[in-house]
């Protein structure tokens, strides 16, 4: 998860007061409480659920939901969905907006993010990426055949893994083009016969009174800068989760055509509710 899209308008910079800290401090406490107890929960129970199930983990996803959308609760934030959860083994693939799209789409379904190597080193956040078996790539074209063995052992094992095509999350106002390079993974001759694909889009409602873009992580935005703002937020606004039919990945021709679709596919639902 990168925050390289810039855009004409520099994001605005927050600074909080007082009045601000007053919300912070108790959401931000109650969060750190129900992460840690979680997190050492699920950790006892890998210790069973590993040795047992191998790649399997029949439990553990559950915390990993309980804690996303309890997070929303902590905050205030409003959550909602719409569309049926794919059954299918296979992927998802979403657009990216903010760091609190790791909560949105956890909230609803048991998915695996795959995310670059660099995360699983960064303080705090690479560890919980860890436990909550997030997939981590390199960005090298020869460890192209280890991450697609990597993909069949985990898609094989029922899990949905999660991408973000644009490779990059915006100010929450746009879809970016899709890049295609990680869907070439889905077209190898051990995935592609059985292997579904669900697009997902991802949209936020600002608070009342506050930019669009309020929830967007974009720019030269710094993460603790945004956490804080949205955790002094004194109403909150809310996100939509919207689930798009699965399509088969041999219904397509090759990964430009499957990326295409389902780009489309995110964007117009990101236009049809963006607004709502």
């Amino acid at each position: 998860m990168t925050t390289t899209w810039q855009s004409e308008d520099d994001p605005e910079h927050f600074t909080p007061g007082f009045a601000d800290w007053l919300r912070i401090v108790p959401r931000a406490l109650a969060l750190i409480v129900l992460i840690l107890v979680c997190l050492v929960l699920l950790l006892l129970i890998r210790l069973i659920e590993r040795p047992v199930f191998g790649l399997g983990r029949p439990i553990t996803p559950h915390i990993t939901q309980f804690v996303c959308r309890n997070a929303f609760r902590i905050l205030g934030m409003g959550f909602s969905t719409t569309g049926t959860l794919m059954t299918e083994r296979g992927a998802v693939v979403a657009n990216h907006s903010s760091w609190l799209d790791i909560f949105s789409l956890n909230a609803r379904k048991r998915i695996y993010f795959v995310s670059k190597a660099e995360v699983a080193n960064w303080p705090g956040i690479g560890w919980l990426a860890r436990a909550t078996g997030t997939v981590f790539i390199e960005r090298d074209p020869r460890q192209a055949k280890a991450h697609t063995d990597l993909f069949e052992a985990r898609l094989k094992a029922g899990h949905k893994l999660l991408f973000f095509p644009e490779g990059t999350s915006t100010d929450g106002l746009r879809v970016l083009p899709f890049k295609t390079t990680l869907f070439a993974a889905f077209f190898t001759d051990h995935l592609r016969d059985f292997m579904y694909v669900q697009p997902v889009t991802v949209i936020y409602h600002a608070p009342k009174g506050q930019s669009e873009r309020f929830y967007g992580w974009w720019g030269d935005m710094e993460f603790g800068e945004h956490l804080l703002k949205t955790l002094a937020a004194p109403r909150q606004g809310s996100v939509e989760l919207v689930y798009h039919t699965p399509v088969k990945v041999a219904d397509f021709a090759n990964r430009k055509a499957l990326a295409a679709h389902c780009e489309a596919v995110i964007r117009a639902g990101h236009e049809a509710h963006l607004n709502v």
